[in-house]
């Protein structure tokens, strides 16, 4: 059955050294509720940024999405944000 909704998240992370052990635990709570995910960061010859963005495509909903969301947000240094396409 097709959703009728496409839930994109948006993770920006400061200090993703730092940060990913915590970020990954929560992905992984969530991993089936993952459809798509890609990673993004700057990398040029021997610079490798230490600020990310995580970009997913989320089934289950918009509840679980904001559930996902709200629990991200309490990491320090972690900010989210939300985008529902709804299919009328």
């Amino acid at each position: 059955m097709a959703s009728d909704q496409h839930i994109i998240m948006g993770i920006h992370i400061d200090d993703r050294i730092k940060k990913a052990n915590e970020v990954q635990e929560l992905l992984t709570e969530y991993g089936c509720n993952i459809k798509t995910r890609i990673g993004l960061h700057e990398v040029t010859g021997s610079f490798c940024a230490g600020y990310g963005l995580i970009l997913l495509e989320l089934v289950g909903g918009e509840a679980t999405a904001t559930e996902l969301a709200g629990k991200l947000n309490a990491v320090q240094g972690v900010e989210v944000k939300l985008m529902t396409f709804a299919h009328v």
